[in-house]
């Protein structure tokens, strides 16, 4: 099954976010190892998106695909299991009790 997005296609789940998003994940979560003037350049070009009219509507968009994936997942993100609690060693009460 293929996945579109407008007219391109989506090959895995961070090309789908890219075309649903306008812009590379990369920007707005950043790289492994950047340095600091390429984060500074990469903050500097996320402020200039969201400055743009056309991309105002761009926190909302990402706050519902997020809401999504959750919903979408939830079982598995929600799947909390109680642990079991260990059993208390009980103390001599005694003074010098032989062990």
């Amino acid at each position: 099954m293929r996945t579109y997005v407008g007219h391109q296609q989506a090959v895995s789940a961070e090309d789908f976010v890219e075309l649903a998003l306008g812009s590379p994940v990369a920007l707005w979560l950043g790289e492994e190892g950047e340095s600091e003037m390429e984060r500074a350049a990469r903050l500097d070009a996320a402020r200039d998106i969201l400055a743009d009219p056309e991309y105002r509507s761009l926190p909302d968009d990402v706050a519902r695909i997020a809401a999504e994936v959750i919903e979408a997942h939830a079982p598995e993100l929600f799947n909390v299991v109680p642990l079991a609690r260990p059993a208390r060693r009980r103390r001599s009460s005694r003074k010098g009790a032989a062990a």
